[in-house]
């Protein structure tokens, strides 16, 4: 689908996520021709800087964030060439007039605003925008997390931007959704018929979703704090792939065929009780450890903590789907800081074989497996028991793998990048619509209401170990274990 001519405003332009990702992902876009010649990039900062200050910082700032080898220089000169820097307050209403010049006059242009602020200046720029004329049929506005901090707040800011910019120009973005291993997923449940009739409980034992982190909460203090895993990362990115594999197939892939699923399985998801909340919740924060043999202080030694902060850093929970394909499946949720590895997956795992037939020892057959590999290398792989060759009939696991990168030989296209594409393209396919992100909001707010009334502890674990004890005896109660937990020793 081919890109119409646009002028792009990236406010919050000189922050660090536009230098980290957004900036970055553009260059390559460029750099693949995916851009009309006279397509704008227009940053928007608080930072007095002349347009050689802010060419100079993302120089120092932007450039360095590019990974795929050596930047061709004067690639990065003709990509800066789109740029320019507009130093506004957002918040100033009278300042706007400034942007309206930076603008070209075209009202049937493509304008998108981008959003990377603070959500507390959502609702204030989109009014600004429309004060000044710009928020027009042709605009899009793309907002980036955080998106509330509980079912209120998002609410409000559904109804403040709804005010300026109707459904179909609101992009919310989830970058765990422009992953190539998310929509391999989709094209692996539509797009084959072979695992369609298993996907469901007759077949499914469970499903694990992990993303997990090797970091820590580096220089993020200030915002991470008042957020923790629960609203950063469990709420948005886990729900969302949660959806992806649990919704019913779709009419098509057209944005709202897609958006209807994942909504029913956000709206059927079990509901929490006095009971569950207890039992079926982990919260935890990381103390002093190592991580790959290097030592790493506790969170509240962390450079800016607040001391004795009660701030999460883990999540894990136990989520059930009511609905006759998932009944009584559990769907295992999980995330954490300063853990063993960096690694995002899906993990299916379907029922073990009623009956054996081989001469084998007790629990030598593993369970068919489907991990979906998402971060760091993207991929499939499907575990299978097969015999070992010999003349005796010995079965063991092995793995059929499909590595994209190997497989494809095409360069790898980052999130942000395709994400960007689709909103100039005006594709909204995958990116949440108002009604999910309530309905994500709905079913997580009683976690934080009960944190909040029991005013207790999150659970310590040591950095470099895959979380709280206490995770292993959540999915220990059906008789499972976490994948890592279950692998063979090497």
């Amino acid at each position: 689908m081919n890109i119409n001519d646009f002028d792009m405003v990236l406010f919050g332009g000189s922050g660090d996520l536009a230098m980290r990702k957004l900036l970055p992902a553009l260059f390559w876009r460029d750099c693949a021709g995916n851009f009309p010649p006279s397509a704008r990039i227009i940053c928007v900062g608080r930072n007095d800087w002349t347009q050689a200050q802010f060419f100079a910082e993302i120089d120092a700032s932007s450039r360095i964030h590019i990974e795929r080898g050596a930047v061709n220089d004067a690639r990065w000169e003709a990509f800066k060439g789109r740029l320019s820097y507009l130093s506004l307050d957002v918040a100033d209403a009278d300042a706007y007039p400034a942007l309206v010049e930076h603008l070209r006059a075209d009202a049937g242009q493509t304008r998108v605003f981008y959003l990377a602020t603070p959500p507390s200046l959502f609702a204030r720029i989109c009014h600004n925008l429309a004060g000044c004329g710009l928020a027009t049929p042709n605009s899009r506005v793309v907002l980036e997390k955080p998106l509330g901090r509980d079912l209120a707040s998002a609410r409000q800011i559904n109804a403040e931007v709804g005010q300026v910019f109707s459904e179909s120009q609101i992009f919310r973005i989830d970058h765990y959704l422009g992953k190539e291993t998310v929509q391999n997923l989709l094209a692996l449940r539509f797009g084959n018929i072979l695992f369609e009739s298993l996907w469901r409980r007759e077949w499914i034992s469970d499903v694990q979703i992990t993303i997990a982190e090797d970091l820590g909460v580096g220089n993020r203090m200030g915002y991470y704090d008042s957020s923790g895993a629960l609203r950063d990362m469990l709420q948005n990115h886990l729900l969302q792939l949660l959806c992806i594999v649990a919704m019913e197939p779709p009419m098509s892939i057209a944005p709202d065929a897609v958006r209807d699923q994942k909504l029913q399985v956000l709206r059927s998801l079990k509901p929490f009780t006095a009971a569950t909340l207890k039992q079926d919740v982990v919260r935890g924060q990381y103390r002093a450890g190592y991580v790959e043999g290097v030592a790493v202080p506790g969170y509240r030694d962390e450079p800016g903590a607040v001391p004795a902060s009660r701030t999460e850093t883990f999540v894990a929970l136990k989520a059930e789907i009511n609905t006759w394909r998932w009944a009584g499946v559990p769907f295992f949720l999980r995330t954490g800081k300063r853990m063993p590895d960096r690694l995002a997956e899906i993990v299916v795992r379907f029922k073990p074989i009623p009956h054996s037939i081989f001469a084998q020892p007790a629990g030598s057959f593993e369970p068919n497996c489907l991990v979906i590999r998402l971060q760091p290398d993207e991929g499939l792989t499907l575990n299978l028991m097969a015999k070992t060759p010999g003349d005796s009939m010995r079965l063991k696991p092995v793995e059929l793998a499909l590595d994209f990168l190997e497989t494809f030989k095409a360069p790898r296209m980052e999130a942000y990048e395709r994400l960007l594409l689709d909103v100039l393209r005006g594709q909204l396919t995958l990116f949440m619509r108002g009604d999910e992100l309530e309905a994500a909001w709905d079913w997580v707010e009683p976690i934080l209401h009960h944190w909040e009334r029991e005013e207790t502890e999150p659970i310590p674990y040591a950095s470099g170990t895959w979380g709280p004890a206490a995770a292993s005896a959540l999915i220990g109660r059906d008789g499972l274990q976490w994948r890592e937990e279950a692998l063979p020793e090497s």
